[in-house]
């Protein structure tokens, strides 16, 4: 699977740029996994192996609500890639 891990020393997308890679990650495989980790964070080795180490800001955010988060901006994403004027 393509795997993003959310992690606040990733990098930081705007939602057209993060849609964008979803697409480009969809092309080539088939499953996704979104890492999110507890209040020690994830395992190092967890960030290296993923295909993108994203941030939501400088800012740590408490697990449920980058839960919450990242549903919305898959969301965000799939209305981009469908065209609607959501976004």
């Amino acid at each position: 699977a393509w795997t993003c891990a959310l992690d606040e020393r990733g990098t930081a997308m705007t939602s057209p740029a993060f849609a964008a890679t979803l697409a480009r990650a969809a092309s080539d495989r088939r499953d996704a996994a979104f890492l999110l980790g507890g209040a020690d964070g994830l395992d190092p080795g967890l960030t290296a192996r993923a295909d993108l180490v994203l941030s939501f800001g400088p800012m740590v955010w408490p697990h449920l609500l980058a839960r919450a988060m990242l549903a919305e901006q898959l969301y965000r994403a799939a209305t981009i890639l469908g065209g609607s004027p959501y976004h």
